[in-house]
């Protein structure tokens, strides 16, 4: 192995050290305290909508404070029991928050379409009043994340489902206003299944990739047939077998992979390695491959036996 793949001190991370860190914290704090005033607003009330909101709200806090926990996880140095770091810390907890999130999306639908069937009155003047303190919060996170929204896909993410909050804190707002003029009650199930199935659908795709991650899938997107046939193209590489693509975490991609080259090349074998990975970095954006060499003549009789034969006749 070459030695600038050490996994034991992890070489690449590229972590922007405290990526607005402190304003992290901050906006998960504020977020949790809207989160519970939204709750307790909505059980005042008796509108499911600011729940939902509220559940809205949560997802963001939830996703915002995993992000933040596993930022601070995943710059501990990897060890001997880690050998690969703590990447997987954020991919964990984000599937863990995703599952609880659909759980609850899904039951307040059944009290909404409950709720459909069977209209409850709701006092409009807290729903709206608490659901404008949300937009106000969603506002302020908005511009505390608005400076880092660039540099960190976390951050970047956050910074539109704030958006996302606030479009929806608008709609409970009009709701609560709606409800206060013509006592329309039937909008807040309404409200409030919309607000569930946008989350339910966001969950949704996330949930995939998290879970793509973690059974180290193939990377979408990526063609492994295409990738084995450049690998195959390159000078003195006979055959490239047993190929496995994986995601460490959100951004590094890993490879390993058994090439078979012509024993009598053995000595360019160094030059035929370094030219692989740097068809895999550049072209497929690999940033750690594991390429294991064997020696063609062998195949035909494919038994280990033979493999070492052939290794130790041609190196010693």
């Amino acid at each position: 192995m070459g030695g600038h793949h050490h996994h034991g001190h992890y070489g690449h991370s590229h972590h922007d050290s405290n990526t607005g860190g402190g304003r992290l914290l901050f906006s998960v704090l504020l977020n949790l305290v809207i989160t519970i005033a939204e709750v307790v607003g909505g059980i005042l009330s008796g509108s499911l909508a600011l729940i939902s909101d509220a559940l809205h709200n949560f997802s963001d806090t939830t996703s915002l404070g995993i992000s933040y926990a596993a930022q601070r996880i995943s710059r501990r140095d990897a060890n001997q029991r880690k050998t690969f770091g703590y990447r997987r810390a954020e991919i964990i907890g984000a599937f863990v928050n995703l599952v609880t999130l659909v759980l609850i999306a899904l039951f307040l639908v059944k009290e909404a379409i409950e709720r459909l069937l069977d209209p409850q009155s709701i006092d409009g003047s807290v729903m709206m009043t608490v659901a404008l303190i949300g937009l106000a919060a969603n506002i302020g996170t908005a511009f505390l994340l608005f400076r880092y929204r660039e540099g960190n896909l976390n951050i970047r993410s956050a910074f539109l489902h704030v958006i996302g909050d606030a479009v929806s804190s608008v709609g409970v707002v009009l709701g609560g206003l709606f409800i206060i003029q013509f006592e329309i009650y039937i909008l807040d199930p309404l409200l409030t299944i919309g607000i569930s199935l946008y989350l339910l659908y966001h969950s949704y795709g996330m949930l995939r990739q998290t879970v793509d991650i973690l059974m180290e899938s193939t990377p979408r997107g990526m063609d492994l047939d295409e990738l084995v046939a450049e690998v195959g193209k390159v000078d003195q590489v006979l055959d490239v077998h047993h190929v496995h693509v994986w995601q460490l975490d959100e951004t590094h991609l890993a490879l390993e992979a058994h090439v078979v080259v012509d024993a009598d090349n053995m000595r360019h074998m160094e030059a035929i390695k370094h030219t692989i990975k740097d068809l895999l970095a550049s072209r497929y954006n690999i940033s750690h491959s594991t390429l294991e060499f064997e020696f063609a003549p062998c195949v035909v009789h494919d038994h280990a036996h033979c493999y070492n034969q052939a290794v130790y006749s041609h190196a010693y």
